[in-house]
């Protein structure tokens, strides 16, 4: 399954009423680390089905990035019961955002 695109229309049913920890990845076109991010988030859509991933492209959604205090892209995000309980700014190694999941 693909990432979950996230829009300001479907941020509150995708993200804070879900029942399963989201991973938001906050990334932009123009950017390479996200570039070079992306394959990880795609294979961890695909793995993992005890968490939602999903993209917030913050050029089309910058009151989202707002929100979260996303200075700099990519930023990885999880959020549990609508609380953030991590956050991590760069590439991130496969490992390392499964256990930001965890």
């Amino acid at each position: 399954m693909a990432a979950i695109e996230i829009t300001k229309e479907n941020y509150e049913a995708e993200v804070l009423q879900s029942d399963k920890p989201v991973l938001l990845d906050f990334w932009a076109s123009w950017c390479g680390p996200c570039q070079m991010l992306l394959p990880v988030i795609e294979e961890l859509s695909n793995e993992v089905t005890d968490a939602k991933i999903c993209k917030i492209n913050v050029d089309e959604e910058s009151s989202l990035a707002e929100k979260y205090g996303v200075m700099s892209i990519p930023t990885l995000v999880v959020v549990k019961d609508g609380r953030t309980v991590s956050t991590s700014v760069g590439v991130q190694p496969k490992d390392k955002i499964l256990e930001m999941l965890k």
